[in-house]
């Protein structure tokens, strides 16, 4: 095998060991295999376009489960896939079809949606090429789209079985309607944002003509399909106008004054307008009192029906400026004020929804969710963060019924039939080739079903249901589901239903659920507002190595991640970093190397006692964060012990051992440590880092041949470490606790006095006890590699230099001497200027911070970070002061 190249190049690497590994078939889960099953399914990626960084970070916490778990001994499957998403991908290729003129209007339906099926091959190709880039390793072969044809019939099975056990039905009810999109939404694709609107009070004269009715609406353009005015029961102010009736202005309709609980009497006037047809609540409250809805918008939220000419046609909220100009005109109008509420906008396009009253498919979710709102109470399914487990509690203790049907062309179209000839309504599998009457005039439902409709069915449509499969019959139900908190309802919710009532099982028991990414400010990132950052470009740049373990790195359980370009850099450093330190150990072996075990307890010093307790310990940890899902914590752990313990301290530490020619067998013997400690560290590494521990494994292999460790010619086929608990040395942690302090403590006292780099000085070391006494004088070969120097005393007895930087460590007295290392008088001087600049930006700072305009205009954090920046300018200037002080008397 070539050398390691001085530099590591993830883009040389990256590409040829994705096709290795897709040619080995690295990736691919045998049903009939007799390990252990685990199994995930991935949460489609739309075929709307490119991935996205939330993708990134949901796909790598992923991999990063799969590949763990296949190093663990399970026959693991990831089964990929990705979803047709009705509304948005038929907005997106509709945008495109606009660019050029044409609206799908000038297409047939079925010219349409083979317009969209291109639109679907060329993004579907584009996602699948970026999951590889990411490193992710989906069972390939196994690839489902949410309309391939399996899923496509196990969609319509679905629904029959639904439908004969009464838990579909077709009615006309008020829904979440796109004027844009011209489609029926869910209450979970209404998303309600909190807007400025404005509350009117308008005037209803009593139809008898003795007075009038003050009544309060946020939607005047909707006062034109008034059905009724409506009070609470125990509003004393209206105990004598219920019964009466009031005219409705502009329409001039008598509509009457009803009492409902559902009426808040605080809320404006205490009146308000009832119109069942474009509002729920309204809906509801005609329900109860038997009105008929009037509907006075069309489908592109026009007005239309039994209203005045003048504003037929007219847009709603161009309708609503009529409206009150109108009302204004005859006197009707008694005030205008402003009025925050929340108001429904479109998921995928983002106008704002109409209450719509319409027939439609829905589903009755209560039966449905009894079983799945069990589990959760019972504890049969885990939320990672534990919170979600109350929030989804309470949505399914309130489930509504389910609007299914979309007035759109892409999607799975509802396997419903109407026989013109005599009027049955006939609800199939199959498409049927005739009516019960004979008639063959058959007329499909125009309506497709809800995107999530076939999502739901995702964990166990993929393995092949409604058929009983190897693969369903294996690895269903999955193991844990990693998606985002945004569709727990949409999503989530809806496949623990469908897992039950389709299979009796639940579909899965962990549900991982990651936070949102955002920018550094705060803000989340979107293509729109310009500040998202594109995967593959961090891909082209850093590696894919140095995308996941950086987003691994920063995002705690649940939280958001807040990202920017220079975020990346932590995974790049960090690979570099493994690629130097492998670089080095491995160009210490002349020959292949064969090692059969550890050297044995006898040849073992303090330094490599330590360093197997830390790898130990380290193995411990991580593998607890892996099995609760901790990946930035797993991260930490492997950062910390790689870049400082192994890295920065223990190959530091031996070589010594291995530059020496005199003993071979003490080189051999770093060498075998080394080399064992860099194994697992790139073995437990693989499942965040697959690429670079991937290359250097190959390396790795052709140096050294070490029995248990490693075992595969892949590093993915490998077996995860094991933590040994015979290695655990917790007194050897603590003593090198103290060791690492001393140094550091020296090293710092260098660094505060200007110690030119290439100067070694002299240290002493006062102990507090004989046992720290004995530990540090047993190392004062390290202490003087470390901190540069020249010798080092540890006397319990000796008295303290005349000149020198001094510090207490653990109640151990540490003096670096600086008679000969640096000018005394040179120093002072320095140390007088540095102290002048320090109090001058400490007075500017104070008065900044007692200005009543910064204070009051300043932003709160703006605020914190200067306070912080004042708190450091003291501390340093306190440092300094002392350390003019400790020279003066000296």
């Amino acid at each position: 095998m070539e050398p390691m190249e001085k530099q590591y190049n993830p883009t040389a690497v990256e590409d040829r060991i994705y096709e290795r590994w897709m040619a080995e078939r690295r990736f691919a889960a045998d049903p009939g295999s007799r390990k252990e099953p685990y199994s995930i399914v991935i949460p489609p990626p739309n075929v709307t376009g490119i991935l996205h960084m939330g993708h990134a970070l949901n796909n790598t916490v992923q991999d990063i489960l799969i590949r763990y778990k296949r190093m663990c001994g399970y026959e693991a499957l990831w089964m990929p896939g990705t979803d047709h998403a009705g509304i948005a991908t038929q907005n997106v290729v509709e945008r495109k079809l606009a660019a050029g003129g044409k609206s799908r209007h000038d297409f047939s339906r079925e010219d349409f949606v083979n317009e969209v099926w291109k639109w679907k091959d060329e993004y579907h190709e584009r996602i699948t090429t970026q999951l590889k880039k990411l490193g992710s390793s989906c069972d390939w072969a196994r690839e489902r789209f949410t309309m391939d044809e399996g899923l496509s019939r196990a969609v319509r099975a679905v629904f029959v079985k639904l439908y004969n056990d009464g838990l579909v039905y077709r009615g006309k009810y008020i829904i979440n309607w796109c004027p844009r999109c011209r489609t029926a939404l869910s209450d979970e694709e209404a998303e309600h944002r909190d807007m400025q609107g404005t509350l009117y009070t308008f005037v209803y004269p009593y139809a008898d003509g003795s007075g009038s009715l003050k009544v309060a609406t946020t939607r005047p353009e909707t006062m034109l399909g008034d059905t009724a005015v409506a009070v609470n029961p125990k509003d004393e102010r209206y105990r004598d106008v219920v019964g009466r009736t009031v005219m409705l202005p502009l329409a001039n309709r008598e509509i009457p004054v009803i009492t409902d609980d559902f009426v808040d009497r605080e809320f404006g006037t205490g009146a308000v307008k009832v119109t069942p047809a474009h509002d729920p609540n309204d809906f509801q409250m005609g329900l109860r009192h038997n009105m008929e809805p009037i509907m006075v918008m069309d489908e592109t939220a026009h007005m239309c029906g039994p209203i005045p000419e003048k504003y037929a046609g007219k847009d709603r909220f161009e309708c609503r400026k009529l409206v009150v100009e109108d009302m204004r005109a005859a006197g009707l109008c008694t005030e205008i004020k402003e009025h925050a509420h929340a108001v429904g906008h479109c998921y995928r396009c983002h106008t704002m929804v109409e209450p719509y009253y319409s027939d439609q498919w829905f589903v009755k979710m209560k039966p449905l969710a009894e079983p799945a709102l069990k589990a959760a109470l019972d504890n049969d399914i885990t939320f990672y963060p534990a919170r979600w487990r109350k929030t989804y509690i309470t949505w399914m203790e309130n489930i509504r019924d389910w609007c299914i049907s979309r007035q759109i062309w892409w999607g799975h179209r509802i396997p419903v039939w109407y026989c013109d000839s005599c009027g049955e309504v006939i609800v199939a599998e199959e498409t049927p080739a005739a009516c019960t009457c004979g008639s063959a005039n058959l007329r499909q439902d125009e309506d497709v079903l809800d995107t999530w409709f076939s999502s739901w069915l995702w964990p166990f449509s993929t393995m092949g249901w409604p058929d009983k499969t190897a693969v369903l019959d294996r690895f269903y139900p999955t193991n844990a589901l990693v998606t985002a908190p945004e569709i727990l309802f949409f999503w989530v919710a809806k496949m623990l239903m469908a897992g039950r009532y389709c299979t009796g099982r639940l579909p899965f028991t962990d549900i991982v659920l990651h936070g949102t990414v955002r920018d550094k400010s705060g803000k989340k990132m979107s293509k729109s507002l310009g500040n998202s950052i594109d995967p593959l470009e961090v891909i082209a740049t850093h590696g894919a190595d140095a995308l996941r373990f950086s987003l691994m790195m920063i995002t705690a359980q649940g939280a958001d991640v807040f990202l920017g370009k220079d975020t990346f850099d932590i995974g790049r450093n960090f690979a570099n970093k493994l690629w130097n330190a492998s670089r080095f150990l491995l160009g210490n072996i002349t020959e292949k190397t064969h090692f059969r075990s550890l050297p044995p307890a006898e040849r073992r010093a303090a330094v490599d006692k330590w360093i197997l307790s830390r790898l130990a310990q380290t193995l411990e940890g991580v593998r607890s964060s892996l099995d609760s899902y901790r990946f930035n914590e797993m991260c930490r752990q492997l950062y910390d012990f790689t870049w400082h313990d192994f890295c920065d301290w223990y190959i530091e530490a031996k070589k010594a051992d291995l530059y020496q020619s005199d003993d071979q067998v003490r080189a051999a013997d770093a060498l075998n440590l080394c080399g064992f400690v860099l194994g697992a560290i790139l073995k437990v590494l693989h499942p965040v880092m697959p690429f670079v521990t991937e290359e250097i494994w190959g390396h790795l292999r052709a140096k050294v041949d070490y029995a248990g460790l490693i075992d595969n010619e892949s590093i993915m086929a490998g077996s995860f470490p094991e933590p040994a608990d015979d290695l655990v040395d917790r007194g050897i942690e603590e003593q090198f606790a103290l060791l690492r302090e001393v140094i550091v403590a020296l090293r710092t006292i260098r660094a505060e006095n200007n110690v030119p780099p290439d100067k070694k000085g002299t240290a002493l070391i006062i102990p507090r006890s004989d046992r720290e006494a004995s530990w540090l004088t047993s190392q004062v070969p390290l202490i003087n590699l470390f901190g540069k120097l020249s010798e080092t005393v540890v006397d319990g007895s000796a008295r303290k230099p005349s000149f020198a930087g001094q510090t207490v460590v653990m109640g151990n007295q540490v003096f670096l001497e600086l008679e000969g290392l640096i000018d005394k008088d040179v120093e002072i001087e320095r140390l007088n200027k540095e102290i002048d600049k320090a109090r001058k930006l400490a007075e500017n700072t104070k008065k900044r911070l007692e200005n009543p305009g910064f204070r009051d205009k300043a932003p709160g954090n703006v605020v914190a970070k200067e306070e912080e920046k004042y708190q450091g300018i003291l501390q340093n200037l306190e440092k300094l002061e002392r350390n003019l002080k400790a020279f003066a008397e000296a």
